[in-house]
């Protein structure tokens, strides 16, 4: 086996022969996977994480399920196991009280130490070669992160060409942009719908393994962050400013990271959305209408936006060139 994925020959190494495995390289990743009362599905989205080699990954699980954690299910502790035994450190934690999605999602933050972190739902199934690739955009674009939209595959035969009107992908790098609701840009939320990316990936010349990077006003469920880039845009701490039941609380920390880093999804996916009932049936509050975006994150933050080089970056307003000079000002 090669990559950083330890194979079954060596899982029992240590136990019987008494041989030590080679100290495993530091993540490059940590994959942070909060979930609630669905064992069954944390299964799966840790099943496809034990097929992913390169890069090295740690992964942290928080449980706020109302019984048992969804790690104690059998199926799940096995792929837990796995994980392991492959040479992943794996730590699970249960978090309590609720005090909604954007705190579950600070909390986790706030135990990552990798360069990088992977939001990772707990309803995804990852394509093996799903993170490398992702890792390989985020580290080739030097952008704030990548995301890998959720594909329903239920929807295969079900080709929506007017919800991919907007698909458009990133020439000459990716740039900062500020996106804001129902302005340009905003409309390209209907190419995550139902299957719309893996037939977006059937027109595209690609071979198996390439990647091209799209334009995005947000991607839920799996996003690679620069973990430096998503600490200084503030993270998720806004969570304070919301009530328990919301949602959105990914769109708004990807629209500040956006503004600061830029953002973009790429294609092919190799996400899957298990197309399981959602855990949070109340959606009436967005934090992108509640939480203030353009109230400064920092003491630190700079006027103007810079990239992963340390270079300042002009904003580009979704549907204008950078720099021009209607150009909002990012606040």
């Amino acid at each position: 086996m090669s990559g950083s994925r330890l194979w079954s020959g060596a899982w029992a190494a240590s136990a019987v022969l008494g041989e030590r495995t080679a100290t495993p390289a530091p993540p490059a990743v940590d994959v942070l996977v909060p979930t609630a009362d669905r064992p069954a599905e944390l299964a799966v989205t840790l099943a496809g994480l034990a097929a992913q080699d390169d890069p090295p990954f740690s992964v942290v699980i928080s449980d706020q399920s109302t019984g048992d954690p969804d790690w104690t299910a059998p199926a799940a502790q096995a792929m837990v196991r796995v994980l392991r035994a492959q040479g992943r450190a794996v730590s699970t934690h249960v978090h309590h009280p609720r005090r909604g999605l954007a705190e579950h999602r600070q909390s986790l933050l706030e135990q990552a130490t990798a360069p990088a972190v992977l939001f990772l739902d707990d309803d995804v199934w990852l394509e093996p070669g799903t993170l490398a690739r992702m890792h390989d955009a985020l580290e080739r674009l030097g952008c704030g992160f990548v995301g890998s939209a959720v594909q329903g595959l239920s929807y295969l035969d079900d080709v929506r060409p007017h919800e991919r009107v907007a698909f458009e992908l990133w020439e000459g790098g990716v740039q900062p942009e500020r996106i804001r609701r129902g302005a340009p840009g905003f409309e390209r939320w209907s190419l995550h719908n139902a299957a719309n990316l893996a037939h977006e990936a059937a027109t595209l010349d690609l071979e198996p393994g390439d990647w091209a990077a799209y334009r995005v006003a947000w991607v839920g469920g799996c996003a690679l962050y620069r973990r430096e880039a998503l600490l200084e845009a503030g993270g998720f701490a806004f969570w304070g400013e919301l009530p328990a039941e919301h949602a959105g609380e990914d769109v708004a920390a990807q629209w500040r990271v956006m503004e600061r880093r830029g953002g973009a999804g790429i294609v092919p996916s190799g996400a899957v959305h298990l197309e399981a009932p959602t855990t949070v049936p109340r959606r009436d509050v967005e934090a992108t209408d509640v939480v203030d975006l353009d109230r400064p994150v920092g003491p630190d933050r700079p006027d103007q936006p810079v990239g992963a080089d340390g270079v300042p970056r002009p904003v580009e307003v979704a549907g204008r060139p950078a720099g021009r000079p209607d150009r909002p000002t990012p606040r």
